[in-house]
């Protein structure tokens, strides 16, 4: 089985799959990690450099061409699922699991670690609110297609692994 965590970025996705990987024994990939050694660069390095609509097509293709074992629980990019069909290709090849937390919660865990997230660098206070909440807004239509919809307050393992298995 495949279990896609999806979310926007400081949900915990990463975190939580890695979690779950171990927890069920499966395989932890990790989308990003993929995507910057192919890419050969970091994110943001390959966002400045390249712009937002090559790395979502880079992103995608990395989605789709990855070779995963039959048991993983991979960790995707906050903005995968909204692009192309990567949502529907996801629900198909497994299951997905959305990591659902409010635009405030989000902006107090982003807040430290702004300088390696592209979309948020220079935000502060009520305007990283409000853009976590706008961009919330526009995704919420492909993350609410997830398999699962999970709480990301007071999560653990045992019920991440209940809610999929």
């Amino acid at each position: 089985m495949k279990i896609f965590f999806i979310g926007f970025m400081g949900c915990g996705k990463t975190t939580w799959s890695r979690k779950l990987a171990a927890h069920l024994d499966y395989a932890f990939i990790d989308l990003d990690h993929v995507l910057e050694e192919k890419a050969g660069m970091t994110i943001a390095e390959y966002f400045t450099t390249h712009g937002q609509d090559a790395f979502r097509q880079l992103e995608s293709s990395i989605l789709k061409e990855t070779e995963y074992p039959e048991n993983a629980v991979i960790s995707t990019g906050g903005g995968l699922p909204c692009f192309f069909d990567n949502m529907q290709w996801m629900n198909a090849n497994g299951q997905t699991l959305y990591i659902k937390l409010s635009p405030k919660t989000l902006a107090e865990r982003l807040d430290k670690g702004k300088a390696d997230r592209p979309l948020i660098r220079g935000l502060h206070g009520e305007e990283l609110i409000n853009f976590i909440a706008q961009k919330l807004a526009e995704r919420e239509g492909f993350y609410e297609q997830a398999t699962h919809i999970v709480n990301g307050i007071d999560m653990s393992v045992e019920m991440l692994a209940g809610v999929v298995t």
